[in-house]
């Protein structure tokens, strides 16, 4: 295992609802990025589509479920990321020596890319489906580069900022790999 998973990093909060604060203050700060980017390609998009979704009148309150949206992910990435069988596959020993030598933050950055891909992958392509049910078009780009791009960046910042909240060292003490660890990669103290 590399040096740093070896001595996991021991900042944040520690006590039983670190999850809950990483998960949320990564999850509004992505999504406040997230939703620049859409800004800057189409306003509409937050002002207009956001609200539309709930049936209410375009303006800044989409702002605010946007980012209420990414509060509520970045809860969800939270209880995912502590899961035993996940937080065990991030800590993995491999014999990658690329993917061997990343710290703990950078992998947890690297899930939360992964995590805002399944919500890119996910989520608009259910709110598209119901909203084209239910009757009109939802007003956003479902499959869009720019929502990708958003999305990735969502994750990223969440993952990142979850490391920095989230008191990580005693899991990856005592994280244990749901698959056979590559025995080169471990090292004794």
């Amino acid at each position: 295992m590399s040096n740093e998973l070896a001595t996991p990093t021991e900042h944040g909060f520690g006590g039983s609802l670190d999850w809950l604060i990483g998960g949320a203050v990564g999850g509004v700060v992505g999504s406040a990025l997230f939703g620049l980017v859409l800004w800057l390609v189409d306003p509409a998009i937050v002002t207009d589509a956001i609200p539309g979704i709930y049936g209410l009148e375009p303006g800044a309150i989409g702002w605010g479920f946007h980012l209420v949206h990414g509060l509520a992910l970045g809860v969800v990435f939270g209880v995912l990321v502590t899961r035993d069988v996940i937080f065990g596959t991030i800590t993995a020993g491999v014999a990658t020596d690329v993917i061997d030598d990343l710290g703990l933050g950078t992998r947890l950055a690297l899930a939360g890319m992964v995590y805002g891909l399944a919500v890119w992958a996910i989520l608009p392509l259910v709110g598209q489906s119901i909203a084209l049910t239910v009757g009109g078009d939802p007003g956003f780009p479902v499959a869009a580069f720019e929502s990708l791009l958003g999305h990735l960046l969502y994750g990223l910042l969440l993952g990142a900022l979850f490391s920095v909240f989230v008191e990580v060292a005693p899991a990856a003490e005592a994280a244990d790999a749901p698959f056979e660890e590559d025995p080169d990669t471990e090292t004794d103290p």
